[in-house]
């Protein structure tokens, strides 16, 4: 879409020999959240695509998988987007245009558009316009899927135009988080727009918990999602490896080769001390 601005409205110039003189027309692009922060058209560093059902987020999604992340967690199965130059330098432009070529069949499932990595928060304009485009321009629900590392970066901007956050809680406990994700622990949300209701209506939040062995670190994770007020579900993510052969191809050891994946027993106890908090755990 684009708007048209006429120039001075001054009479066109008549008379013997002249022609008359049609107003100025000036073309001005869209005023968007990227626009309006850069004064010109957003770029970022997309790693790739994908067509999704599952963990990001309700229905068949679009979900752009941008690269750059400030952690290196143990168990990432996505450790090929860590490096922003790992990427390719795309513009919002082309996203929106591959992501229009599904509009219909992702409609037609409840789904939507997630934005993920890698750490989105990392580019936060693109993110940003990527949002906005993807709910106003091409209707899909949005959400945002984030470790909440960054989440200072979320502006008030960004966040109205996430239908959804995918929270990713790395860990409760300081000395896990460092371990496994090689920074200092902070509150796994720190944008106080992120947490809080939004006029008409809770923001959904939906926390998904890391690996904890110890009873009293994934209360602590239940008790700080339960007092939130616009979590919708809680999902426990088990370990898995499915990301060993990519940890492998990129020369990196993979020093959780012998972790075993928790036991349907242990999944369904911690499923039961998040729904001890109120909370849909699934």
């Amino acid at each position: 879409m684009t708007s048209l601005a006429t120039g001075p409205a001054t009479a066109p110039a008549t008379g013997p020999g002249t022609e008359p003189t049609a107003p100025a027309v000036a073309v001005t692009p869209p005023v968007t959240p990227a626009a309006a922060a850069t004064r010109r058209p957003a770029e970022g560093s997309l790693h790739s695509w994908d067509l999704s059902t599952g963990v990001d987020g309700p229905g068949t999604r679009f979900v752009a998988f941008l690269s750059g992340c400030p952690l290196t967690c143990l168990y990432c199965h996505n450790p090929d987007t860590w490096r922003m130059r790992a990427g390719r330098r795309t513009s919002a432009d082309d996203v929106i245009a591959e992501a229009a070529r599904y509009v219909r069949f992702i409609s037609a499932s409840g789904g939507g558009a997630t934005v993920s990595g890698g750490e989105p928060l990392l580019q936060p304009v693109f993110t940003g316009e990527l949002l906005h485009r993807l709910k106003h321009e091409l209707g899909l629900h949005t959400a945002l899927d984030t470790s909440g590392f960054l989440g200072a970066r979320a502006t008030d901007a960004l966040l109205r135009d996430t239908d959804l956050v995918l929270l990713d809680i790395k860990s409760w406990d300081p000395a896990t988080y460092r371990k496994v994700t090689g920074r200092r622990w902070g509150p796994p949300w720190t944008s106080p727009g992120a947490c809080r209701p939004r006029p008409g209506g809770p923001r959904p939040l939906r926390p998904r918990p890391g690996p904890h062995r110890r009873p009293g670190r994934r209360r602590g994770i239940a008790a700080f999602a339960g007092g939130l007020g616009n979590v919708s579900r809680v999902d426990i993510l088990p370990f898995h490896k499915l990301g060993e052969a990519k940890w492998r191809a990129l020369a990196m050891p993979f020093t959780l080769h012998d972790t075993p994946s928790p036991t349907p027993e242990r999944l369904a106890g911690v499923r039961e001390v998040f729904r001890a908090h109120g909370l849909n755990a699934v």
